[in-house]
């Protein structure tokens, strides 16, 4: 069933239409217009933007895919640990909604930054619906086992489907894990996208900081942009808050390697949001260098 709902009745209907979820996650898999993963207080959120038709539902950039069951574990407790922790160390006000299912934003049409599949029907919907033909998952292990997610389920799907799965794990919450992994990430991403056989499935946990970071650092290296650039340019579509020190710490990291450079940490805010074509060249060539490592 979908349902269209205007702005201004939002706030009020809000509860209202937590209710009703649970007769909208026995329904097919369905398809709406969301900013699932929002800033807090709850009631200042714009829910649900459902469509009424199919076409329509794929004009939207936010989208959701669910099929949620009775039988699911209830995840109350652990979003809420998760929100808890994610605010306290990003420094964000985005809480990440897990019983609301996979949520994704389309940020060019090659790149989709998303949070994470949590069964097989969120890969088929991916496969069938957006064309996704590769999937790079940023989670560690013990953040897939947090959520209860079959992945090997979900990479045999991938496979069955012909969808290239590919893992570049950085801690989250840790912005010097990030800063790490971030090039041989953007690797595997370019990689993708220059393969011109279908978009590239980003994502983390909840979409809002490693997933997030990766995809900018793509835009910022790779798409002729800065990096204030890249990012106003995917959080004015999908809003969340990723480190962008974490970006210009790993720009420094490929764009210098000389043993007598500044320490990154003596360097002011701004350094390494820009580089010149030269640095840019030389940073392609590094994360290109990285595909097969």
């Amino acid at each position: 069933m979908y349902r269209k709902m205007r702005k201004d009745h939002i706030t009020s209907t809000y509860h209202k239409q937590r209710e009703r979820m649970g007769a909208l996650w026995n329904s097919s898999t369905c398809l709406c217009s969301s900013w699932l993963v929002v800033p807090s207080p709850l009631p200042k959120i714009p829910l649900l933007f459902s469509s009424l038709t199919k076409k329509k539902a794929n004009s939207f950039t936010n989208k959701i895919s669910c099929k949620l069951h009775e039988s699911e574990v209830d995840t109350s407790n652990k979003m809420e640990e998760y929100n808890l922790a994610m605010k306290r160390m990003m420094r964000n006000p985005y809480e990440y909604h897990h019983e609301l299912g996979m949520n994704y934003t389309l940020i060019t049409e090659s790149l989709i930054v998303g949070s994470q599949p949590q069964k097989i029907e969120d890969i088929d919907h991916l496969k069938e619906e957006e064309n996704v033909a590769f999937i790079l998952n940023l989670q560690q292990d013990k953040d897939i086992d947090f959520w209860g997610i079959d992945l090997q389920s979900i990479v045999r799907r991938c496979s069955e489907l012909g969808i290239h799965h590919m893992r570049r794990p950085a801690k989250d919450f840790d912005p010097d894990s990030l800063r790490g992994v971030l090039p041989k990430a953007v690797s595997s991403l370019e990689w993708a996208i220059s393969q011109g056989k279908g978009r590239v499935y980003v994502h983390c946990t909840a979409g809002l900081g490693r997933a997030p970071a990766v995809s900018i650092a793509y835009m910022f290296w790779f798409c002729g942009m800065d990096l204030n650039t890249a990012y106003d340019t995917l959080t004015s579509k999908r809003p969340c808050g990723p480190n962008k020190r974490s970006i210009r710490g790993a720009t420094y990291d490929l764009a210098k390697n000389d043993q007598w450079k500044e320490p990154f940490e003596n360097l002011p805010d701004y350094a390494f949001a820009d580089v010149a074509d030269w640095e840019r060249k030389l940073i392609q060539d590094r994360v290109r260098a990285l595909r097969d490592t």
